[in-house]
């Protein structure tokens, strides 16, 4: 494995991370979103990710990070009685997003630090090839 091959699979991983840090501020920014049912409420979006590894070995691709997809929660919406609201249903009930912005919180810092490995990963590898090329001068 080369040197370089470091700088494609941090760059996957960067653009995974980045995925994960948008699904993360998309979650944020509708936890206050308001449904007249629980088919209109938001649910809470996570990436999935894979790794490249296999069709790496297969094939001349690069090995790294995949986003196979996004998908959403399985977490019932929370249900609220509010029957002055303007959403509530003919019962009275509104539906919040499951969003658990704590949660949301820890991940973007999860998400954040692992962005930051990569970029380490890459200086590193950058210093080191800087290193081999001053080797013969």
């Amino acid at each position: 494995m080369s040197l370089f091959n470091v700088f494609d699979i941090s760059g996957s991983a960067l653009s995974a991370q980045s995925v994960r840090l948008n699904t993360i501020a998309s979650n944020l920014a509708n936890a206050g979103v308001v449904g007249s049912s629980p088919d209109t409420a938001y649910s809470a979006r996570y990436p999935v990710f894979s790794s490249a590894l296999n069709s790496a070995l297969d094939s001349q691709q690069s090995a790294g990070v995949r986003v196979d997809g996004i998908v959403e929660s399985s977490v019932p919406p929370r249900q609220e009685y509010s029957p002055g609201h303007p959403m509530a249903d003919e019962e009275g009930y509104i539906y919040l997003s499951n969003v658990n912005s704590v949660d949301e919180m820890a991940n973007m810092i999860s998400a954040s630090r692992s962005y930051q490995s990569s970029v380490e990963a890459m200086n590193t590898t950058k210093q080191l090839i800087m290193r081999t090329l001053s080797l013969g001068s």
